[in-house]
């Protein structure tokens, strides 16, 4: 009767302390409902609202206008002469994938061996990354997470196949709270036809001949064809019969979608020639393919249009790729591809720069780019690539709250982001080289002599 007793008062007492606890928790949330009035409202969707109202009900937008109401209980910012945008989206990064290039433990970007369809980006971004708080204070709010995607950051020899790519926000304690889509596209590295390479072990270049290139180049091409076909066959063995039927593979199965074109594939190509084989190559497996880097892409626009296919395009801040092109060949391909149809959007394609995603869209308009295609290319049209428009892109009712307020232009690189919302939750914009800054700027005048 005793032991009963006690375990009646220690069930009350656990009971008492967890309504406290929880009515803490409560008091502690930030306000379900925010209404940013009196600013100049972008929606990306439609005309600017000179002084616009954005109401912001659990982590989605459900009013925007001229002369929306505020809600009773609301809470206010008045952000009278500011701007309110979408959130910018890099549609290529290692974010959370990737954090100091230089030591291999904080890589994780490629898996061993040509073929990994089976490998989602998501199961292996880090939340803690520093990479995060730098990137969103740039006002950019989401990212697709890459595998295999090369660039800066990247570490270790790129495969066929890389994997899935992740449409994720920048803000979240777990990768579920950041998970925007799981998967959003499947990332193939076009094989190149290469006659020179590099070899480190002496440090000096090898010539390989022409033949025997593109003998290397189309046995790479034949292997991949022979890979999808197996996927496919696999995928109509799957639609009949039950498991038991048939040797499961987790690798087909991952394929499974791309061949039966529900999913598209990222396809990672520069040069003009690789660019239309990779083209002619989907056509033939009937694959949905978006273009990924495209540093020659303007020399096949006609073919992009035609076929309806968007483009990534790496930073136009960097060096031309080849030693014969104009100092501008990137800077000013932006406009000639969207003056041809095709839809583009801007990527970092690693995590050091993505903070300037912005910046390389802006010195694309300086050539020729009309400034509405430039910012919707780092906003509206991402989102749209990847089919996600529904839920980021644009300020529209229904939509997630992924917003930024700013004192100007978002594409200017001296514009201040001075609040960040991400799922409609007021977002920090404290970041690595925010507290670095500080740190230096206020050392004692006797360090700063020495």
């Amino acid at each position: 009767m005793k032991s009963l007793q006690r375990t009646l008062r220690f069930v009350t007492l656990v009971a008492a302390v967890s309504t406290v606890s929880l009515g803490a928790f409560a008091q502690s949330q930030p306000p379900s409902v925010v209404a940013l009035t009196h600013a100049k409202v972008f929606t990306l969707a439609g005309s600017p609202i000179e002084d616009g109202t954005v109401v912001i009900r659990d982590g989605k937008i459900v009013a925007v206008g001229a002369s929306v109401e505020v809600p009773a209980g609301a809470q206010v910012i008045d952000a009278k002469g500011l701007q309110i945008y979408p959130g910018l989206f890099d549609p290529i990064t290692q974010m959370g994938l990737s954090e100091i290039s230089a030591v291999n433990a904080t890589v994780d970007t490629t898996e061993t061996g040509p073929y990994n369809p089976d490998v989602v980006a998501a199961t292996a971004v880090s939340p803690s990354s520093e990479h995060i708080g730098v990137t969103r204070a740039s006002g950019i709010t989401e990212v697709l997470a890459v595998p295999d995607s090369g660039g800066f950051d990247s570490g270790g020899s790129r495969g066929l196949i890389g994997g899935q790519a992740s449409a994720i926000h920048l803000a979240g304690w777990t990768i579920d709270e950041m998970t925007i889509k799981k998967s959003v596209a499947m990332v193939i590295s076009w094989p190149q036809m290469e006659t020179r390479s590099f070899d480190f072990a002496t440090f000096s270049i090898k010539n390989k001949p022409f033949s025997e290139a593109k003998q290397d180049y189309e046995k790479q091409v034949n292997e991949l064809a022979d890979y999808l076909d197996r996927a496919r066959h696999y995928a109509q063995a799957m639609g009949h019969g039950g498991p038991a039927d048939y040797q499961r593979d987790l690798k087909l199965e991952a394929l499974a979608p791309a061949v039966r074109g529900q999913l598209p594939v990222l396809i990672f190509a520069d040069r003009s020639r690789d660019i239309r084989n990779a083209v002619e190559f989907c056509d033939k497996q009937k694959l949905k393919m978006i273009l990924a880097g495209g540093e020659q892409a303007y020399r096949v626009k006609d073919l992009l249009r035609s076929k309806g296919i968007s483009v990534i395009l790496r930073p136009t801040l960097t060096l031309p790729p080849e030693e014969d092109d104009a100092y501008d060949r990137l800077l000013s391909q932006p406009a000639e591809l969207a003056a041809a149809g095709v839809k583009i959007a801007f990527g970092s394609f690693d995590n050091s720069f993505a903070r300037r995603l912005g910046q390389q869209a802006a010195n694309a308009v300086a050539y020729g780019l009309p400034y509405d295609e430039a910012l919707k290319a780092v906003t509206v049209y991402p989102a749209e690539i990847f089919g996600i428009s529904d839920q980021v892109g644009t300020l529209e009712t229904g939509k997630l709250a992924n917003i930024i307020v700013t004192n100007g232009d978002p594409l200017e690189l001296t514009t201040e982001v001075k609040y960040l919302f991400i799922k409609g939750q007021s977002t920090s914009l404290d970041n690595r080289h925010l507290r670095l800054y500080e740190k230096y700027l206020n050392r004692p005048k006797a360090a700063a002599a020495n």
